[in-house]
């Protein structure tokens, strides 16, 4: 047999096996529930972030934070498990749409923005699925400090230093894109709603005030890692919870912190409503 043919035709069969295994009913399901986990989690950081402005909060308020308050709940490690998997589970369709997806774009740059955009998120939800699947066995971490070690590393070369800056610049337009998506209402393009449902309503709302918090946090995170690349000190660099614990301290900070706590919390419910009607 030619081997060329026998390579394609096993590409095919890799192929056709990974769009079964997406499109069937069951992982549908699965993957569905990381949104629903995913949305779980943002509550939780919007809670401690609201603590966090009206005096005070043990928990950081990031992800490890969020999953540390789940796994210390009734039952939380159960939880933790069945987020986790159905995460990963999410992980493996974005990776399977990234292929598929991308293919049927005809032009290059539509087929490029279309690979980062669906490995972002694939890349996103797996940190997240694999820091809860740590925290269910027993495990965890502290994502702030991990951060901090980390720029700290990177603080010895001039190169690290500027990858620092990237990074910085990287998160800053996430935020930006953020804010956009909940400004322009873009996000609806991700949704499909029949029409008529009352619950079009809420998806605006959460979506709206959810994605520009969202977008702000992430601004003060890229600024932080700025600064820190700047004044080199990696102490700056601590992630989401630094970022909000450094806006409190500004005029009015903990007033725009429970702004943010709530539209954090909003953002959860988004991705709860998002499980229900994003189309798989």
């Amino acid at each position: 047999m030619n081997p060329a043919r026998s390579a394609r035709e096993g590409a095919e069969s890799v192929e056709n096996a990974a769009e079964d295994v997406a499109e069937n009913p069951a992982f549908e399901a699965i993957a569905r529930g990381g949104f629903v986990m995913s949305g779980l989690v943002h509550v939780l950081i919007g809670v401690i972030t609201l603590q966090m402005a009206l005096g005070g909060s043990s928990e950081d308020a990031d992800q490890s934070g969020a999953l540390r308050t789940l796994a210390a709940a009734p039952g939380g490690n159960i939880l933790l498990w069945i987020g986790g998997l159905a995460m990963a589970a999410l992980v493996i369709w974005h990776l399977v749409e990234t292929w598929f997806g991308a293919k049927g774009k005809q032009d290059a740059k539509d087929r490029a923005a279309h690979i980062i955009k669906t490995l972002g998120k694939a890349a996103v939800y797996a940190a997240l699925a694999v820091t809860a699947l740590r925290f269910a066995a027993g495990g965890g971490s502290d994502s702030g400090q991990q951060t901090t070690e980390l720029t700290a590393g990177m603080m010895g070369s001039a190169a690290g230093r500027v990858l620092i800056v990237v990074v910085a610049l990287v998160v800053i337009g996430i935020g930006c894109f953020h804010v956009y998506k909940g400004a322009s209402r873009s996000f609806e393009d991700d949704l499909r709603i029949p029409p008529g449902q009352r619950v079009a309503g809420a998806i605006v709302v959460t979506g709206i005030l959810g994605y520009i918090a969202k977008g702000i946090a992430l601004l003060g995170v890229g600024l932080m890692f700025g600064w820190a690349a700047f004044g080199a000190d990696p102490e700056k660099a601590s992630g989401l919870d630094g970022a909000l614990k450094a806006m409190a301290q500004l005029p009015a900070g903990t007033i725009v912190l429970a702004m943010i706590g709530v539209g954090l919390m909003l953002y959860g419910v988004y991705a709860v409503l998002r499980s229900r009607y994003a189309p798989m």
